[in-house]
């Protein structure tokens, strides 16, 4: 398969190359696209074959569930089967945005987007590229990030090619994903509010909307995960990824090639956001380097910091910083 790369605006894409794509939706094919967080690799998420080819493409668990995205609010309607005060709160906030919101599901959303389990996780994002696409397919798209399993996500176009090309349709490329890490998940089907993955919308700014809600639910090791981003080792460079204090001086062996991600401003902002929207990026380069290990300065426990430091431990393959 060659796969078709397609350049567009981010924030006023050419509706020839838009209907192009969607048509491939349509037909049951993969498109990968920005998003204001990572590149997507997008699917008819009614059509269980199309997500199957998602699973195989990235070569992806089966327990491992994928994000419906809509172009509207109002459309979650057809592939969540609750609407509770909770959602519709956080939605008027943060909708369009990084933000999924984990619902009991329909009977049409097939179970292999929800790795058969009975929730279904839905987003509306907030990039243009995006949207359009999803309005112009008429059908939601589930789409997980366009990376082979447990790589790290792609925030550019060429990180989509590294991994897939030739196993996926169509790209289409519109610049760097702004935010840099995947979406904050929410789980609002038990009656509470969980965080199952931290992200750029942070803790207190839920709680902002709802009120308290039950701290982040790290891994779930056993059967289907309500959600992406539960297993311990994930968006993972094949480098050997090390956690280090801040200052610490690491120790090295002899003749060992080894980088250093420190939180001094140099390699990428100091500070949460610069921070997420620049790692992947950084762990891209760095894995094309000639490493042995890749050493990163974990930064501060705090709201803020959440999914920077979630999305780190879990390349490193670890629950916490060394």
């Amino acid at each position: 398969m060659t796969t078709d790369v397609r350049t567009v605006d981010p924030t006023s894409p050419d509706p020839a190359v838009i209907a192009r794509a969607a048509a491939v939706i349509r037909a049951g094919g993969l498109v990968a696209f920005p998003t204001e967080t990572v590149y997507g690799l997008g699917a008819n998420a009614l059509d269980a074959a199309a997500v199957e080819r998602v699973f195989v493409a990235k070569g992806r668990p089966a327990t491992n569930p994928v994000i419906i995205h809509v172009a509207e609010v109002d459309d979650v309607r057809n592939v969540a089967a609750d609407w509770p005060a909770t959602a519709a709160a956080l939605a008027d906030r943060y909708w369009p945005g990084p933000l999924t919101l984990v619902l009991p599901k329909l009977p049409t959303v097939p179970d292999v987007v929800t790795a058969g389990g009975p929730t279904v996780a839905v987003r509306c994002p907030a990039h243009a590229v995006a949207r359009e696409l999803i309005r112009a397919a008429g059908v939601p798209i589930a789409a997980p990030s366009a990376n082979r399993s447990t790589a790290v996500s792609p925030t550019h176009a060429s990180h989509v090619l590294k991994g897939l090309a030739g196993r996926i349709d169509s790209v289409l490329d519109g610049g760097p994903c702004t935010g840099g890490i995947e979406s904050t998940v929410v789980d609002l089907s038990g009656g509470l509010v969980r965080v199952l993955r931290p992200g750029l919308v942070t803790i207190p700014m839920i709680e902002a909307v709802v009120g308290r809600v039950t701290g982040i639910v790290a891994v779930e090791e056993h059967g289907p995960a309500r959600s992406p981003g539960q297993m311990t080792k994930h968006y993972s460079p094949r480098t050997p990824v090390t956690l280090i204090d801040p200052g610490m001086t690491p120790l090295f062996q002899a003749g060992e090639r080894v980088a250093i991600l420190r939180l001094d401003g140099k390699r990428i902002p100091a500070e949460p956001t610069g921070y997420a929207a620049g790692l992947y990026a950084q762990l891209h380069e760095l894995d094309a380097g000639t490493f042995d290990r890749i050493l990163i300065e974990m930064p501060p426990d705090t709201p803020e910091w959440a999914g920077v430091r979630d999305r780190l431990t879990r390349a490193a393959g670890q629950l916490k910083s060394l």
